[in-house]
């Protein structure tokens, strides 16, 4: 349950454009992370986030709104659990404070005891706030045999330091069945942590979590040090917030710990991102790898003879890899571009019935001129069966090649992806997820297993390694194919389809108008 906090409807911040919430109001309560968070009413959600940001004080004034509504506006008791006493009387001190804020109905914190059952009917004193409504907000301790027989929404606290988060988790969930909804906040605390595998696990699709990511950054962007000042009755300056920022990191023991504590990565998350033996079980021999590299001074001939050059080229080399594609199956199509140097890599993906992923074969083009790259992919994703959508690597050049497929097959058909942060946290575990599920198969060698273990976690985030390389022929590559496969994999998540349309017979006696079957794809022909 969740209601206004400021004029502005809470769903409609939680949907405007985040340079507009980065922008700090000292008249607004809350900030804009925390604005979005209490807007949020996914069944289960989950904050990693960096030390002090205000979330769970945020999460109390959800929790006081729902408890002070009635029932039959959807109200329900609220139940938190933190990891230890202090955060218990802190969340229950900060919901008698926003029921005050609010003028709801309501009691003056209650001390109570708890029979723990988990701990031989141990006696646990507990605080909680009763309501008018009925409803109450109630600080239980970590035991899950606590949770069960309670209905409400449940706030698990500081959940990554839990010593039995899975056994915490698994009674909150049970409340579910009934509408209730569960969240997870916490700082991170070790990579193998339950906490962090939530995370991942959602991210890839296994889990149906609704994640906010939250570091010391994205904080202060959005006005966590102006607010402090605010408080404080300090004076504000950007001078002022980077020291503070400094002196914050420069407190803790080593630069992994402060990365822990403030920037949202795990501990020991560094390292490749694939490993090598999931590699090798996705790689299947009788795929192809097909290489085109123009020839000396190739950007010189005229047009019209690079096109017959590499018309030959599609029709002796790439055309009998496209008939013996299965017309009944989807296909999707990844790209990685460039144009001099590395490598543009094309990547038809097969979408199977079981939902496996095939890539067939890739191209690998080397120093091809923009528009004969643009010849050689409309002549791919032209023969595809069942096109479903594309992805593209629309980072600087990359955007020209994008560009013309997004108008010839539609906006709706063609991803054009700008490669930084945000693309690589969302995708990357999805495209992990195809390794560790065995779901995906491609071409075996030696030049594609580099490539894909060029995919490494930096600060947490698992992207392509910076820095060329070379490949096994001695010429320059720089993971070209991690990035071609992922976006294969991100296009079979799109959900535009081919649409077949054959006109009836025209009025004319022209041969050459009559019965032709034209292929319409994503709004343009």
């Amino acid at each position: 349950m969740s209601a206004p906090l400021t004029d502005q409807p809470l769903g409609s911040i939680a949907e405007s454009n985040l340079k507009d919430l980065q922008q700090f109001n000292a008249a607004e309560v809350l900030l804009g992370y925390q604005k979005r968070w209490i807007a949020d009413e996914s069944a289960l959600k989950l904050a990693e986030k960096s030390r002090r940001t205000g979330l769970t004080w945020a999460e109390g004034a959800d929790a006081t709104l729902c408890a002070a509504t009635a029932r039959s506006e959807g109200g329900c008791n609220h139940f938190y659990v933190g990891s230890n006493k202090e955060m218990a009387r802190e969340f229950i001190e900060a919901v008698a404070m926003w029921a005050k804020a609010f003028d709801k109905a309501a009691g003056e914190i209650r001390e109570e005891i708890f029979i723990d059952d988990g701990q031989e009917g141990k006696e646990i004193l507990t605080f909680v706030v009763y309501f008018a409504s009925g409803f109450k907000v109630q600080a239980l301790s970590s035991n899950p045999a606590n949770l069960r027989g309670m209905q409400g929404n449940v706030t698990i606290d500081e959940a990554a330091f839990h010593d039995r988060l899975a056994e915490v988790l698994k009674a909150a969930l049970a409340l579910t069945m009934w509408g209730s909804k569960v969240r997870l906040i916490s700082t991170h605390n070790g990579v193998e942590n339950l906490f962090n595998q939530l995370i991942q696990d959602s991210r890839a699709g296994r889990k149906d979590y609704s994640i906010h990511t939250i570091d010391l950054d994205d904080a202060c962007a959005e006005g966590l040090y102006k607010r402090i000042c605010q408080i404080t009755r300090k004076t504000w300056s950007q001078a002022a917030e980077d020291q503070w920022k400094t002196d914050l990191l420069r407190g803790t023991a080593t630069e992994e710990d402060a990365q822990e504590e403030y920037y949202c990565v795990p501990k020991q998350g560094g390292g490749a991102y694939l490993s090598r033996a999931l590699i090798e079980r996705a790689m299947q021999p009788e795929h192809q790898v097909v290489t085109f590299e123009a020839p000396h001074n190739f950007e010189n001939w005229p047009v019209y003879q690079r096109e017959e050059e590499v018309s030959q080229w599609l029709e002796e080399t790439v055309a009998p890899l496209l008939a013996n594609l299965n017309p009944d199956h989807n296909h999707a199509f990844g790209e990685d571009f460039a144009r001099k140097g590395d490598l543009s890599i094309f990547a038809p993906a097969a979408i199977l019935p079981d939902t496996r992923i095939r890539i067939p074969f890739h191209l690998e083009l080397r120093n091809v001129p923009y528009s004969q790259q643009e010849q050689i992919m409309f002549y791919v994703i032209d023969q595809l069966p069942r096109f479903v959508g594309a992805s593209f690597d629309a980072t600087g050049n990359g955007g020209s090649l994008a560009e013309k497929a997004a108008d010839k097959y539609g906006t709706e058909m063609v991803e054009q992806v700008q490669l930084n942060i945000a693309w690589y946290r969302e995708w990357m575990p999805k495209f992990k997820a195809k390794y560790e599920d065995n779901d995906i198969e491609h071409p075996k060698t030696t030049d594609v297993l580099n490539d894909l273990r060029k995919i490494q976690v930096v600060k947490g985030v698992p992207q392509i390694e910076k820095g060329s390389g070379k490949g096994e022929d001695g010429k320059q590559r720089h993971g070209d194919v991690a990035v071609a496969y992922a976006m294969a994999v991100r296009a079979t998540y799109m959900e535009g389809a081919p649409i077949e349309f054959t006109p009836l017979p025209g009025n004319t006696d022209d041969p050459d108008q009559d019965d032709h079957t034209h292929n319409f794809k994503g709004g343009a022909w």
